[in-house]
């Protein structure tokens, strides 16, 4: 293989490696986004419990017309 062929070789492993890294860049947004979604729903179970703990709480309430 002529020094060109190394050339191309190197050309085409940059390409990749800079498609791998873009890809991985996606992932970890991906990623990071998902964990912040599930944070959320996590809270939202949590208040959820807590109300739960106490039921008659807002149950009853005094309307005036």
């Amino acid at each position: 293989m002529g020094i060109g062929g190394v050339s191309d070789v190197l050309r085409s492993a940059s390409t990749l490696y800079g498609q791998g890294k873009v890809l991985s860049d996606v992932g970890t947004a991906v990623l990071s986004k998902s964990l912040d979604v599930q944070q959320q729903q996590g809270d939202a179970l949590t208040k959820m419990m807590e109300r739960s703990v106490t039921p008659a709480v807002g149950g009853n309430f005094d309307m005036s017309v």
